[in-house]
């Protein structure tokens, strides 16, 4: 009978192997990912980002989409300070221009807090949404501006916009457009308070001050969130694949439970098997039912540089977490090295 220490053992080895080949995995396709939104969605004329890219990363629609412009300054700026490979100055100064790009043209008719939801290449309206998103974004891409730079600007602009979409949501909606109506319920999507969630830990993090200013509206949010019950139809979208790779990790790492690990394999093997492009970069959005490409674009209105490296970006920190809690392989044992062809 095998001594149950050897087997604890070998069992905690296998882990760390497998930990080990889906950390480079996570690794080298984050650098892959960022590589084609450098390359190709950077407007050197006119500042921002194009996000309506082909399979190839060439543009096929220059009209500019503000939640995916403060999407993507927030990933760079979220790169650049957790992870010392992408300390580089090129990607520091495209989330400046995206940031500047930003402050000049997001909102609709300054001072007034209200932003645009798309803008010609140039910067002028074109359309604008009655919720709160645009907004949203423009908030996390100030916040973590200034978080990098230190810029008391971008942090003012946030707070600013932060108060203006609480007023929106909790007390009066007019000002996105929709006056409030004498038979009209107090209702609203899960995606306003998700969102108002993701930025009560956006602005709150690393502040305690700002952590206790915000406790009452994150539980707000949270009872807000658990009421709802929603149905999608059968797509199969990349974004919802990221954030499980992310929660079935995140899950592991604070409960210990193997069966989320393991559907974190199972997700995440799954979603580099079908949605990422190994010949041209990037991931595709769409999928059907079987897991067959519906669209072969790269990014549009609502995808663009943020899910995809947000989630690979999470995922590398929390491999790396695991891993040093596990500690040092032993000695005599060999580095994993990953075969699959996904790791090339």
């Amino acid at each position: 009978m095998m001594d149950l220490g050897l087997l604890m053992l070998q069992d905690m080895e296998k882990e760390r192997e497998t930990l080990q080949v889906w950390k480079k995995r996570v690794e080298q396709e984050l650098d892959r990912v960022i590589a084609f939104w450098m390359e190709h969605s950077h407007d050197q004329e006119h500042g921002g980002f194009f996000t309506c890219l082909g399979r190839d990363g060439k543009v096929y629609d220059h009209l500019k989409y503000v939640w995916l412009q403060g999407r993507q300054v927030w990933m760079y700026c979220r790169l650049y300070r957790s992870f010392e490979r992408f300390r580089r100055v090129e990607l520091l100064d495209a989330a400046r221009a995206g940031g500047e790009f930003l402050l000049r043209y997001a909102r609709v008719a300054p001072p007034g807090k209200k932003c645009a939801f798309v803008l010609t290449r140039d910067g002028r309206p074109v359309k604008v949404q009655r919720t709160i998103f645009s907004e949203c974004f423009y908030t996390m891409a100030m916040n973590e501006l200034w978080k990098v730079t230190g810029e008391m600007r971008y942090q003012s602009e946030a707070m600013e916009m932060m108060d203006q979409i609480i007023h929106w949501v909790r007390e009066d909606p007019a000002g996105l457009g929709r006056p409030q109506l004498s038979g009209t319920l107090a209702t609203e999507p899960m995606a306003v308070p998700m969102m108002l969630l993701s930025l009560v830990e956006q602005l709150g993090e690393e502040d305690e001050e700002l952590t206790n200013k915000y406790a009452e509206l994150g539980d707000w949010c949270v009872h807000r969130i658990l009421q709802h019950v929603q149905l999608e139809w059968n797509m199969k979208l990349w974004w919802p694949h990221s954030e499980a790779m992310i929660a079935f990790l995140m899950g592991y790492s604070v409960s210990g439970d193997p069966a989320l690990l393991h559907l974190f394999y199972q997700v995440a093997e799954y979603t580099f098997r079908q949605f990422r492009d190994p010949e041209h970069g990037e991931w595709f959005g769409y999928l059907n039912q079987e897991g067959k490409v519906a669209l072969t674009i790269k990014g549009g209105p609502f995808k663009g540089c943020f899910h995809v490296p947000r989630c690979l970006a999470m995922c590398e920190q929390i491999l790396g977490a695991l891993l040093q809690r596990l500690g040092p392989a032993p000695l005599g044992s060999s580095p994993a090295v990953s075969t699959h062809e996904g790791s090339k």
